[in-house]
Order: C-alpha cells, then sequence, then structure tokens
C-alpha cells in the first residue's frame, strides 16, 4: 500500500502559500490549481463563484461523494486612504487586527499592480507615543505604511490604489527541521495540498473509485458560502476537508488527524463520524476526536443550504488559527492516510 507522498504535499502547500488569495480575489490561485489537475488530466469545470470542481468517475455512479477544502484565505481591502498617504483596512474573514500588527503584506490593485507594505500601529514609536502599549489594535489605530515616496492621498492614488483594493499578508512560511510548518493560511491550504496529493495518486495508480467522486476546491469558506452550492442531486456523503483547532480544552494537537464531532453549526453526521473514527482506527492512524467552538465549515454550509447530504469534518491540526499557524508532517500524513481509505470505503445506502 502507497500513501500519498507527504514530502510532496508540503512542497505543494509551501506553492499554495506563496500565491495570495483573501477571500474574493482567488482566481490566481484557482487558476494555478486547474493547470495542475489538467496536467493530471482530471475533468474540471469552475462554478460562477469561481470556485474549481474535479470530478472523478467511479464503479457507482449513481451515488457520488464529494470532498472540499478550501483556498480562500483570511485578508483585508483597503477602506480609505488616509492623508497622510497611509491606508485603513477592513478585514475579510474573522480575525482580530492584534494578528496581523507588524505584518509584510501586499496591495493588488484592480489594474494588476502590486505594491508592498508594513501593516502597522498609527501609535508604533515609543519615542513619540507615550502610550503606545495602550492603544487599541482597531480599524482606526491600524495602518498600512507603504513601500513608496507618498506624501498624501493624491500620491497614492496616482500609484493607482484605490479603496476597494485587496490586501494580502506575507505567508512566511518556513519547514523546520523537526518537521514543522510555520505559515499563514494552512487555514485551509494545507487541506488543499492534501486532496491534490490524493487527487495525483488516484490518476497516476489508476485507482478505481467504488463512487463518482467530486473534489471542490473552494473559494469563499472564510466568508461563510464557499461550498454551500454545486452539489450535484446524486452526492450522499460530502466531506469538508479543514483545519483541526488547537487550544485550551481541545483535543486535536499538530500530529494527528482531528475529526470534528461537533462545531458552531452543530453536530456533524454520527454514523459518517463512526465510520471515519472506525477507519482511522484498522489502518492504525493517529487522530482526534474534537469539538471547535466558534467554527463552521463548507460542510456546515451546504447542510444550512438544504442539501439533502451526509456531512463530516476532518483536517490536520492548526495551532494558533487565523494568525501564527502551525501544523507537523504527522499531521498532514495522518489525515492523508485516512482520505486515503474514505474514499475507497464503501457508504452506508
Amino acid at each position: 500500500m502507497a500513501y500519498p507522498d507527504t514530502e510532496e504535499t508540503i512542497s505543494l502547500l509551501k506553492n499554495l502559500v506563496l500565491i495570495p488569495s483573501p477571500s474574493g480575489n482567488t482566481n490566481e490561485v484557482i487558476t494555478f490549481v486547474e493547470k495542475l489537475l489538467h496536467e493530471w488530466k482530471v475533468e474540471t469545470k469552475r462554478n460562477r463563484k469561481g470556485g474549481l470542481i474535479a470530478t472523478i468517475p467511479g464503479k457507482d455512479d449513481q451515488n457520488h461523494r464529494m470532498l472540499t477544502a478550501h483556498v480562500d484565505t483570511l485578508g483585508a481591502i483597503v477602506k480609505e486612504i488616509k492623508p497622510s498617504g497611509r491606508l485603513k483596512l477592513d478585514l475579510i474573514g474573522g480575525f482580530k487586527f492584534n494578528s496581523i500588527e507588524g505584518e509584510y503584506c501586499e496591495i493588488e490593485t484592480s489594474s494588476g499592480k502590486r505594491f508592498t507594505g508594513t501593516i502597522l500601529m498609527h501609535q508604533t514609536s515609543v519615542h513619540v507615543y507615550k502610550d503606545a502599549d495602550k492603544a487599541s489594535r482597531n480599524q482606526e489605530n491600524m495602518e498600512v505604511r507603504l513601500d513608496e515616496k507618498v506624501h498624501n492621498a493624491s500620491d497614492v492614488r496616482a500609484l493607482g490604489i484605490e479603496v476597494g483594493d485587496f490586501v494580502s499578508f506575507d505567508p512566511r512560511v518556513q519547514i523546520t527541521p523537526s518537521g514543522f510548518i510555520k505559515s499563514r493560511h494552512l487555514d485551509d491550504k494545507a487541506s488543499v495540498a492534501i486532496l491534490l496529493q490524493l487527487i495525483k495518486q488516484i490518476k497516476s495508480e489508476n485507482m478505481e473509485l467504488p463512487y463518482t467522486t467530486h473534489f471542490l476546491i473552494s473559494n469563499n469558506e472564510e466568508i461563510g458560502y464557499g461550498g454551500n452550492s454545486n452539489i450535484s442531486p446524486e452526492t450522499v456523503e460530502y466531506l469538508a476537508v479543514d483545519m483541526g483547532a488547537i487550544g485550551d480544552g481541545q483535543s486535536t494537537d499538530e500530529y494527528t488527524v482531528s475529526i470534528c464531532v461537533k462545531d458552531a453549526s452543530g453536530p456533524y453526521h454520527y454514523e459518517l463520524r463512526k465510520r471515519l473514527t472506525r477507519l482511522a482506527i484498522e489502518n492504525g492512524i493517529g487522530y482526534k476526536l474534537d469539538i471547535y467552538p466558534y467554527y463552521g465549515s463548507d460542510a456546515s454550509a451546504a447542510i444550512r443550504s438544504g442539501n439533502d447530504i451526509i456531512h463530516g469534518l476532518v483536517g490536520p491540526g492548526i495551532d494558533s488559527s487565523h494568525a501564527f499557524e502551525r501544523t507537523h508532517q504527522e499531521s498532514i500524513e495522518n489525515t492523508g492516510k485516512l482520505l486515503y481509505h474514505y474514499i475507497q470505503s464503501e457508504m452506508i445506502l
């Protein structure tokens, strides 16, 4: 038995996180994935929202599966060009301003030009602002310092920067000798890389799947509706592959695959959860069952949209989610192993 290659998965993950893709501006990364899938001779189509659906026919074409991972990330958008020539931001996705303080960023104009900058407190200099440490990290106090010679709003607009331009954050990806992957946007590009590596293996080994299987690379999950549509009426099971949340009171860690029991949307399908757990036990795969209290997935969005499906959620454990994220190659490996067995397993029909 040959499992998906973890080293290749991590290499692909690194390529993915280096492509800016805040929710609402994901065409570049979707195109990257689309080209890969075409190289592997996988049938794909885009939905009107800009997401990508890959389909691999199976023995049973009457009952389908769908697996999804989202390639969109947290980010920001230019809200205001200040008289000083600095930029005020509006956030895209659920995170706090303090998690991006001091981060390098890139501004993409509507014409495609790109400029770099740094996200800082207005009151950063301790030599000038006595209460720099006490000021709130919020929209009023945080701003982008452009790496351009600008003195006022007119100078900024002369560059082509305007309200509505997208801002992405430097991922600062690092792979450590001890096997850790440190980067922004592991949520959920780690899962996208895992699914892509799985698809590559299916095609390279001419693996025959028991059911026709769709892989949705969703592009609006961080804003709540990436995977809630384009689900074929034949789809019985819908499995979201997304990060497992780590913190106080959580079982999830950076070394196993996390199987979600319940999140803010409620419990996931009990029978599917038990089958995923059984597959992990039978195949010696490290796993943890967990509840994510402040969380929603593409699978929960699909259920809320009225789809009559069996829904589940698994993924690699990610520390410091929506901030300075980290996971380990063991978690990537265990997630890939569970998915490898899942796509070949029988459904309860």
